[in-house]
């Protein structure tokens, strides 16, 4: 369904649905109408089911279920306000996304939904179950026409196709894999250099040859098993050396008499492309098993002309040693997570203009438009500079072909009789793509797979004219060059002012992980900033590059750039400098691959582009889309703003937050109970210095340990005791044996904590990590002979108040944005988060109010003696009681601020902040 026709449809539904919605007669026929308007599925009675039954204490039915994209429908009626709790049948009260959530939870892990969407008629509210503690994307029916696209998740199920292709494309991976590893044992030397690089040499001819015989590039099928099982294992070696020198020698260059030797040699075409041009690579000798993985296995038994070459280059990538990818940060693309990048980046843009131009009534012109159109597709040049297998090189070349075939199908209406030569008829060429790897085997890789591509875009190409066009020889070389990107000049690469797109997928390498060369890359670059991402190197080469041009760029990146101080470290200088605009964003999802051994990390992508404040922007989420005016470097709808860390509070007579005390000492000084206990009861001279010991994970999970606090100990009790002097002694050589300079330093105080903050004061708790599933990080009271570690934060005799507003999905929304992360889950900071948090100004009756739902919050904890903080805060396990609390909390601390309590979002929240951050920090 086209553009046009969703919008014309979208508003008919609109006028349709004004001023209706009773929940039991009109819930299904506005689903279906819905899902057959406007999202274009044609037999939605199939696609979703009604009334599922879930098993509660009674049975209970879910009113919408969408298998194929896992979505959960609660439908009210428009008289229901989807905030407000509804009495259930049990008596509880709760609103319909707590409804729907408790229908989740007792759903079999298979069928929990992906989205939760509640609706009245009135309003779609949408919820990420990836990201749980999000605020909802809300969608107003009146807004529907302009809004529609962000529904689309509903129906956007995987090709089925596209997961033939990737199921083939894991296949042929691990057949390479086998082959590498059987190939690898026969090398005389596997560790030499030449070694290795030849068998990734050898593994990518293999890979060409054997797609070639079954896609009939060499001009018919099963050629090079054919010709290999003529000999057996002795001559195997030779015969693939005899193979390879063939397809790289023109016919008229050949022996007159191979056809006589060896005929089925004779009929191998060229190839060309430099593929099989090295002749100095190492071929070793065959085996049994080597002969048959090969001819039976991987030939016989296989179809390679199926693999998607965009799934199977990262595939045939993972084939290289683990360590070898870890060190090079490498993390294999899914076809899904490329198009993240290239469908806001260009793909989206030039999908809609092709179907503007079906939309031409008139032969000629559309003929017109649509050979303008090809011509626009075969000029645009795309830039990888960090381009490993070339997965989205080889995706944005597959979608161009085809949006070009989509064209040619315009342009030649009767396409038997207008049939020519390839080169006449199809303009977009492999030559447009341009890449920079650093491996060279990942350069082969890379090469090749744009070739298969290129092959099987021709044969989509020829079954449009019923031509019968050869491949072969390689007529459109690649532009992959090897090297570092971040040494390189780029413009040696392609020029600046030919490039209109730059894309890719960066290493992720963090500063601890980085070598020295690595770190020396990112000073070269002029980049001030200290522990950052290696990924960032790409963002400062990028807007060099891009200066005085209007090439848009977009690269997935480790999230931890748009979060804590890497923000103001690493964006501040690039848009005072650069006046870097954010054209997209995707907020943080995890990366899937689909190499064998996969790497699951989680990402951002950022589009930006220099000097470009005009166009809206698109911020994305799951499936969802919003558009906005502005996107900043916390990836957040507000003006660019940089929060830095402050070693005070920006509020005066706020209380201060320090570090738990560090013991840095071996595990001499910790204990466990058990091991407290049978010390205490074997020396009763230690029991008044063993202390219970907590850090962030002990706290959360109520599991405290023991320590040994000889704080202000007598010297001669500790002299008279041979079990503490051996410990002091450990602890004395763990010191001296340390790289740090500090912990040297305490070497002199065995006894003492390497840095010793213990409150004076019972204190408030904080976490340092947190698991982000959590609508709240766990903090809480603590008594002051209890000593935190350096993994808690500590706040002395703070008041009820203080926990209230601490524990308040306000200072939660501050924390989501501007802490840092470790994956996902949160990583406090006292000078990043703490210390720049704007507190309210409450008046006595507001601040009254926080510190009575501050101490429900206490009191709910209090009914459950028995459970964790851990149990507490769980999502799917929070008691009501415990939940309504911090309900009743965050209504008071938003009225202390002077929010409204209903419409606010966490976005608005978080906008209001940064306003009273700006006029504080001055």
């Amino acid at each position: 369904m086209d553009i046009t026709t969703q919008k014309r449809n979208a508003k008919q539904f609109i006028k349709n649905w004004q001023n209706r919605g009773h929940e039991k007669q009109d819930s299904q026929s506005f689903w279906l109408q819905l899902l057959r308007d406007v999202l274009g599925v044609e037999e939605p009675e199939q696609f979703i089911k009604f009334e599922k039954k879930v098993q509660l204490s009674h049975e209970s039915f879910i009113d919408g279920y969408i298998d194929q994209t896992h979505v959960m429908i609660e439908q009210k009626g428009s008289n229901k306000d989807l905030d407000k709790p509804i009495r259930q049948s049990s008596g509880e009260l709760l609103t319909p996304f707590q409804q729907a959530q408790r229908y989740a939870n007792n759903l079999p892990y298979s069928e929990r939904p992906r989205w939760i969407v509640t609706c009245n008629f009135i309003e779609f509210r949408v919820y990420d179950m990836e990201h749980p503690n999000s605020e909802p994307v809300r969608i107003e029916l009146k807004d529907l026409e302009k809004n529609y696209y962000q529904l689309e998740f509903l129906v956007d199920k995987s090709n089925e196709h596209l997961e033939k292709e990737k199921q083939v494309s894991l296949s042929a991976g691990e057949l390479v894999g086998k082959i590498y590893d059987e190939l690898l044992k026969q090398y005389k030397d596997p560790n030499n250099e030449h070694s290795q690089k030849s068998i990734n040499q050898l593994c990518v001819r293999i890979v060409f040859c054997l797609y070639a015989e079954d896609a009939g590039i060499f001009g018919k099928r099963n050629m090079f098993h054919d010709y290999l099982e003529q000999f057996d294992v002795r001559q195997m070696r030779q015969a693939l050396i005899k193979l390879f020198k063939v397809l790289d020698t023109k016919e008229k260059d050949r022996d007159p008499y191979l056809a006589d030797d060896d005929p089925k040699l004779a009929e191998f075409p060229y190839v060309n492309g430099g593929m099989f041009s090295d002749e100095d690579i190492e071929i070793p000798s065959f085996t049994d098993e080597l002969r048959s993985l090969l001819l039976s296995k991987a030939s016989d038994e296989f179809d390679w002309s199926e693999i998607s070459p965009t799934i199977f280059g990262a595939v045939f990538e993972s084939t290289l040693n683990p360590e070898t990818r870890r060190q090079g940060g490498m993390h294999y693309t899914s076809v899904e997570n490329i198009h993240k990048v290239i469908d806001p980046l260009f793909l989206n843009d030039l999908k809609n203009e092709l179907n503007e131009i079906k939309k031409t009534k008139q032969l000629a012109t559309l003929k017109k438009k649509a050979r303008k159109f090809q011509e626009k597709l075969a000029n645009l040049t795309f830039f990888d500079p960090a381009c490993g297998s070339g997965n989205f090189l080889t995706e944005t070349y597959l979608q161009l072909r085809k949006l070009e075939n989509e064209a040619i199908k315009l342009i030649y209406p009767n396409p038997s009789l207008d049939v020519g030569q390839a080169k006449d008829i199809i303009k977009v060429s492999i030559q447009q793509f341009y890449g920079i790897e650093i491996n060279d085997f990942a350069v082969s890789v890379a090469k090749t797979a744009l070739w298969i591509a290129e092959s099987q875009m021709l044969e989509e190409t020829k079954d449009i004219f019923y031509a019968d066009w050869d491949f072969l020889p390689l007529k459109t070389y690649t532009h992959i060059h090897e090297g570092n990107a971040l040494t390189m000049d780029w413009n040696k690469v392609i020029p600046n002012y030919a490039c209109h797109y730059i894309m890719g997928n960066p290493p992720f390498i963090g500063y601890k992980l980085q070598d020295v060369q690595q770190k020396q890359d990112l000073q070269n670059l002029n980049i001030k900033a200290k522990s950052i991402d290696y990924v960032t190197g790409w963002y400062y080469k990028a807007c060099y590059f891009m200066k005085d041009t209007e090439i848009k760029s977009a690269f997935v990146s480790t999230n931890s750039i748009c979060q804590g101080e890497q923000v103001s470290e690493i964006w501040e200088p690039l848009v005072k400098k650069f006046d870097l605009t954010i054209l997209f964003a995707y907020k943080t999802f995890i990366w899937n691959s689909e190499a064998k051994d996969k790497a699951n990390v989680h990402v951002i992508i950022i589009g930006f582009q220099l000097n470009n404040s005009n166009q809206p922007k698109i911020l994305l989420s799951g499936g969802l889309i919003k558009k906005v005016d502005h996107i900043n470097e916390y990836l957040i709808p507000y003006k660019d703003i940089f929060v830095s860390p402050s070693r005070k509070t920006i509020i005066s007579g706020v209380s201060p937050m320090i570090y738990g005390s560090e013991p840095r000492e071996g595990n001499f000084l910790i204990m466990s109970n058990n091991e407290a206990k049978n010390i205490a009861s074997k020396y009763s001279e230690l029991k008044p210095y063993i202390r219970d010991y907590v850090s962030a994970k002990d706290y959360i999970s109520n599991k405290f340990r023991k320590c040994l606090w000889l704080v202000n100990a007598s010297p001669k009790v500790l002299r008279s005791n041979n079990w503490i002097i051996d410990r002091l002694d450990s602890v004395k050589k763990y010191r001296e044996k340390s790289k740090q300079k500090t912990a040297h330093a305490m070497a002199s105080q065995p006894y003492l904590f390497a840095s010793i903050r213990q409150p004076n004061t019972n204190y408030l708790l904080f976490p340092i990590h947190s698991s982000a599933a959590r609508r709240y990080i766990p903090i809480g009271y603590v008594d002051k002979n209890i000593i935190a570690s350096n993994a808690c934060f500590t706040v002395p005799d703070a008041s009820l108040f203080t926990f209230g507003i601490l524990t308040s999905n306000i200072h939660m929304a501050w924390t989501k944005v501007v802490a840092g992360r470790i994956k996902s889950d949160f990583r406090y900071s006292n000078t990043l988060v703490y210390n720049t948090f704007p507190w309210p100004m409450p008046t006595d009756q507001q601040k009254a109010r926080i510190e009575k739902t501050a101490q429900a919050i206490l009191d709910a904890r209090a009914l459950y003696p028995d459970s964790s903080l851990a149990d507490l805060y769980d999502p799917l396990t929070m008691p009501k009681e415990l939940l309504k609390a911090h309900q009743d909390n965050d209504r008071a601390v938003m009225e202390a601020y002077g929010l409204p309590i209903k419409g606010t979002t966490e976005s608005d929240a978080v906008a209001y902040l940064f306003k009273m951050y700006e006029k504080l920090a001055r």
